[in-house]
């Protein structure tokens, strides 16, 4: 992704000026040492040098550590939020009426487009009876085979009577979603819940659905390259036996020979008193077992924390990894009466192949 929004025109200007008195320094001996004895002259340009050049370097490395943090301006209102790019323009699709969506030419400025949904598919009503007009929860939207395809639940808060339903379109620039239909869902006979989906292609290339929230943790099922739909068995992947299975929103990404497991625990939906936060684990194998980096098994409750929030952005979470270096979620900004909002980060990775920001 280009850097360019990160373009700081005071840094290369007070870098040239250090460079320019550095040379200065080094063609007449210093400002002013020409009062001054030889040996004075000599300590002056031991010391003042290298200090100057320690400044450039700090500037330098100040610039990049804050190239890792996007500024958004424009629209920016967002819960559980996935990102894409097609050609130069950005989306995120997320929770709201029809599953929202948002664009950026550029990656900072935003503004809100067309829902998905103008009308309910037939179907939803009886996978789930209870659910309300358009509410539509935690799209995943993914390029794959040609085709983009946005995976998205629907249920009421607190119940797994869930669905995951799928739409399609050959771009998203173009829209003309198709609706594919039910992918799969939960009743209150099952000990799993249907929502929270993610499109996540292995490293051979094949289709899997990961999902889940609360009960018995996150799952991952592999899915049809013609369908898209499930085929073959649901696998555990991730739970908290201890903490009220209090895991959800799985985000896989395949980087260096793991798969790495993002997800969100404790406690959303509460603005400026959400619990939310970001953990990860990793496998080399996309079924399991993913361990943190204390090597905790992630069904045991593992998960290494990636963000817990700050002073202004309460309970982050709702995470999305795009490409392995860029990382969405949304917070609940404490300064705008705890309202959710996008955030997005470059996506680092230290010397061991763990994430950070």
């Amino acid at each position: 992704m280009s850097c360019n929004r990160f373009y700081n025109p005071i840094i290369p200007k007070l870098i040239q000026y250090f460079m320019n008195l550095i040379n200065h320094l080094n063609r007449k001996g210093g400002v002013g040492l020409e009062k001054l004895s030889n040996v004075k002259r000599f300590k002056w340009k031991r010391l003042a040098l290298p200090a100057l050049l320690v400044m450039v370097l700090l500037l330098a490395g100040q610039s990049k550590a804050l190239a890792a943090f996007w500024n958004l301006t424009g629209d920016t209102a967002v819960h559980d939020p996935s990102i894409i790019k097609e050609g130069s323009s950005w989306y995120t699709f997320s929770t709201g009426p029809g599953i929202q969506v948002l664009k950026s030419d550029n990656g900072s400025s935003w503004y809100r487009v067309p829902q998905i949904f103008l009308s309910k598919p037939s179907w939803w009503a009886s996978a789930v009876p209870g659910q309300s007009g358009l509410d539509v929860w935690a799209p995943d939207v993914e390029q794959y085979n040609g085709k983009v395809w946005l995976y998205y639940s629907i249920s009421t808060f607190g119940s797994n009577r869930s669905a995951i339903g799928l739409a399609s379109a050959n771009s998203i620039g173009a829209g003309q979603w198709k609706d594919e239909g039910l992918v799969l869902q939960t009743t209150t006979a099952n000990n799993y819940n249907a929502i929270d989906p993610n499109l996540v292609i292995d490293a051979s290339g094949n289709p899997w659905l990961a999902f889940g929230s609360f009960w018995s943790g996150l799952k991952i099922v592999k899915l049809d390259k013609n369908t898209m739909k499930p085929t073959g068995s649901i696998t555990s992947i991730a739970a908290r036996p201890n903490n009220g299975g209090a895991i959800e929103g799985p985000s896989i990404v395949y980087r260096g020979g793991y798969y790495y497991l993002f997800a969100s625990i404790d406690s959303c939906c509460q603005g400026v008193n959400s619990t939310y936060k970001m953990v990860y684990g990793r496998s080399t194998s996309i079924t399991g077992p993913y361990v943190d980096k204390n090597g905790v098994n992630m069904l045991n409750g593992g998960g290494t924390i990636l963000d817990t929030g700050n002073v202004k952005w309460k309970g982050p979470g709702g995470q999305d990894v795009y490409n392995g270096n860029v990382i969405a979620r949304h917070a609940y900004d404490a300064e705008d009466n705890g309202n959710p909002k996008l955030l997005i980060n470059d996506l680092l990775w230290d010397s061991n192949g763990w994430p950070k920001y």
